[in-house]
């Protein structure tokens, strides 16, 4: 991906989550409370792997929060054991 394209994902990943911030919408990395430029921070030093999104919704099928769950070489690697099993 090129620097300038990367940049953008970035800059839009950022906008879409301050949007959520702004709607009252709390978010996390991995279980702790984090900031839109934190989850940002996050994806752009993470080297191995990336992050699910996990919208967690109200009974009224509204999204009331945003978690993010850091996936790696070793969570592919177990699922990948446990499918063979």
């Amino acid at each position: 991906m090129e620097i300038s394209n990367t940049t953008d994902v970035y800059k839009s990943l950022y906008s879409e989550l301050e949007d959520y911030e702004k709607r009252g919408i709390s978010m996390s990395v991995d279980g702790y409370p984090a900031s839109p430029l934190q989850i940002v921070q996050a994806h752009m030093i993470c080297e191995e792997g990336s992050y699910m999104r996990d919208y967690v919704l109200d009974p009224q099928g509204y999204i009331e929060s945003l978690e993010f769950v850091g996936l790696n070489q070793n969570y592919h690697y177990l699922n990948k054991k446990l499918d063979d099993n």
